[in-house]
């Protein structure tokens, strides 16, 4: 039970010392006129003043209320390196002894996990949470017992009590970290693009180590090995293989003594990418389409083009010189024989053997094919006469013959079933409704694959693979008039584009692939193939360890399949003889950035209420009562702030001056002060 004097004035502040000031001038002139009542005005007026001011004796009953001490307990990845884990465990329990012992006192145990994805020790998001759910008047410290690898120190928290951090870990603890300093997104195929990588050794590392092993591999093949310096940027050239995604990995063997081997790995994910991309256009014979591929690849900034065209056969004698045909001689042996190989793609529009090419060109061309090379005819009549390029040496990898038949009929290009399931045709858009080509001509398949189909469900596109390269024949020349809108036209760029792109080897257009997207630590597998049926998916997770799942029938020509990793690392996956790797998680978890216990991040809030560090391998600190505003930690001990709250459960209030009694001592007093100057 407590006791006070507490005032409710009847009137404002403000209005009660005019009244005051009013009262004080009138005792004045009562003085200054000699009126020897003036002292019984002056008390009639205080007593007035103190009646408005509402004076009351105020009596409170009061529970007093427990202290709270919030114990933060680090469970997160770095926590379980070394014996951090038990000795976590072994010193909140013993804190946990020692604040349940003390008189008045509750403790609050929060456990602080990793946080979503990569993000890290979440510890002072944490501390806030807490505090929002407890009477910040009643929090008398706050015990952090971690090893102050927190990724949120930079949180602004208002901490009511001291913060104190009980450090984990051990003085003589070391680690080897592997970390990549700088990697582009992509880089150009079969040119070396430079990668930044730094090996450290923190803590107490072992002294004399200068060099190390570091183990490179791509997209899972055999790792080569390389002695590189420790403590120093390393500018590693590397070179990718193949267009779309490479996974590049990079790894240091565990060293004997170093808290863990999961920052000694890293995992890159680069995407190759061609620089220009340069093709030889060989034109026939003029024709109203002549300028479709043309004006297709010229439109593209990433393509070189080459055009090569005949403007006066070896028949045509008009006379000209050939002198003034032309300033400069064609390169006619450089481009077919001497850099053949430098293109990625040849395309042959409406082109007849005329006797300028020679047999030997075409044979080179052909053996530019087996050895990788790429090769789409566009063929006409020409095709099918006695002077088609399927009568040199080109024929031989060809995918179909001509029967020597050219139809001239209206009809309609089909996308074959096997189409339905080729990346080439199979999402061409308003699939079907098109206008009409005029010519076709009559083929006999001899290999690869026929995506699109004309009169009679003859063969239209064939696509093939010889060798090492590939070839592509379309039996018609009139896809132009999908460009001119004839009978609302059709997806001509779009199909024309497409075909250009698988004939050179995009990843997006193999029709026999396997990849995988990461979300997380979930990843998507697609599986593209021309098969009907696939078998199942087999996954090797970084610690080796192997799953099988069955991929379910999508879109045609695609199975997917969901798969969560339970671990970050390179994974490999396997269906049929398709190959690929993935990895998941970070290229370096935070968690692992810094392993070595320090609790310098934290200094702020240690310093801001004046708490303290102490490590636990030193022993457990004594727990003290401090004043507010004192130091709060010192040699072994560490300080709580007794809050000395308390609830109110009842307050009795009696007024000091009732009505009847200020009635009575204004109009006595008043009364006196007059038969006083009376009598006078």
């Amino acid at each position: 039970m407590t006791s006070s004097i507490v005032f409710d004035p009847l009137v404002p502040w403000p209005l009660l010392v005019m009244v005051a000031v009013i009262a004080a001038i009138g005792v004045v002139l009562a003085l200054l006129r000699g009126l020897r009542g003036w002292p019984l005005r002056g008390l009639a007026g205080l007593v007035v003043l103190a009646a408005l001011s509402g004076p009351s004796f105020q009596q409170e009953d009061r529970a007093p209320l427990s202290d709270i001490v919030l114990m933060l307990e680090d469970q997160s990845a770095s926590q379980r390196l070394g014996d951090r884990a038990d000795q976590t465990v072994t010193a909140a329990d013993r804190l946990a002894t020692q604040i349940e012992a003390r008189p008045n006192t509750e403790l609050r145990r929060i456990p602080v996990l990793d946080g979503q994805g990569d993000a890290g020790t979440r510890l002072m998001s944490a501390l806030s949470d807490a505090l929002a759910e407890e009477p910040r008047a009643r929090v008398a410290g706050v015990l952090a017992v971690t090893d102050g690898r927190v990724h949120d120190a930079d949180l602004p928290v208002d901490l009511p009590a001291p913060f104190h951090v009980i450090l984990s870990g051990l003085q003589t603890d070391w680690d080897r970290r592997l970390s990549v300093v700088g990697a582009p997104a992509f880089a150009i195929i079969g040119e070396p693009v430079v990668l930044t990588l730094r090996i450290d050794d923190l803590g107490a590392a072992p002294a004399g180590a200068e060099f190390t092993e570091l183990d490179i591999s791509i997209d899972g093949d055999a790792a080569q090995r390389f002695t590189v310096p420790i403590g120093e940027d390393l500018e590693l050239p590397v070179t990718l293989p193949h267009g779309g995604r490479n996974v590049i990995r990079f790894s240091l063997p565990q060293a004997e003594g170093e808290l863990t081997d999961r920052n000694n790995a890293a995992v890159i994910q680069m995407n190759g990418v061609r620089d220009r991309l340069r093709v030889l256009l060989v034109s026939g014979e003029p024709h109203a389409g002549g300028r479709t591929w043309r004006n297709l690849l010229k439109s593209d900034s990433s393509v070189d083009l080459v055009h090569f065209t005949i403007l006066r056969p070896p028949e045509k004698q008009d006379g000209v010189p050939v002198s003034e045909l032309s300033l400069i001689a064609f390169p006619t042996r450089e481009l077919f024989m001497e850099k053949i190989d430098d293109f990625d793609l040849i395309i042959f529009d409406r082109y007849k053997r005329r006797g300028i090419l020679p047999a030997l060109y075409l044979e080179n061309i052909a053996d530019y094919v087996r050895k990788g090379g790429a090769v789409l005819v566009s063929a006409g009549p020409d095709f099918a006469s006695a002077d088609s390029i399927f009568r040199s040496p080109l024929g031989a990898v060809m995918p179909a013959m001509p029967t020597a038949r050219v139809m001239e009929e209206p009809y309609s290009p089909t996308v074959a079933d096997l189409g339905n399931r080729h990346p080439v045709t199979t999402e061409l858009p308003q699939n079907g409704d098109w206008g009409r080509w005029l010519r076709q001509i009559e083929v006999n398949q001899t290999s690869g694959n026929t995506v699109m189909t004309g009169i009679d469900d003859r063969p239209l596109l064939i696509l093939d693979r010889v060798d090492e390269g590939r070839v592509a024949l379309l039996a018609s020349d009139h896809a132009w008039l999908w460009n001119r809108g004839y009978e609302g036209g059709g997806p001509q760029l779009e199909l024309l584009r497409r075909l250009a792109h698988w004939m050179m080897g995009e990843p997006e257009l193999e029709e026999e692939a396997l990849t995988a997207t990461a979300d997380g630590q979930t990843m998507r597998i697609v599986r593209r193939t021309l098969a009907e049926t696939v078998p199942p998916l087999t996954i090797t997770s970084p610690d080796g360890t192997t799953t099988e799942l069955p991929m379910a029938p999508g879109a045609p020509g695609r199975f997917e399949a969901t798969f969560t990793g339970s671990g970050i690392g390179l994974y490999r996956l396997e269906n049929g003889d398709q190959l690929s790797v993935i990895g998941l998680g970070p290229a370096a978890p935070r968690e692992f950035v810094e392993t070595i216990a320090n609790a310098s991040i934290l200094e702020p809030a240690i310093a801001a209420l004046r708490g303290g560090t102490v490590r636990i391998e030193d022993g457990l600190p004594r727990l003290r009562n401090v004043r507010a505003g004192r130091p709060a930690a010192g040699r072994g001990w560490i300080g709580l702030t007794p809050r000395a709250a308390y609830e109110t459960r009842d307050v009795i209030q009696t007024p000091l001056l009732p009505a009847w009694l200020v009635l009575l001592l204004s109009a006595g007093l008043i009364t006196a002060a007059w038969l006083r100057e009376g009598r006078r």
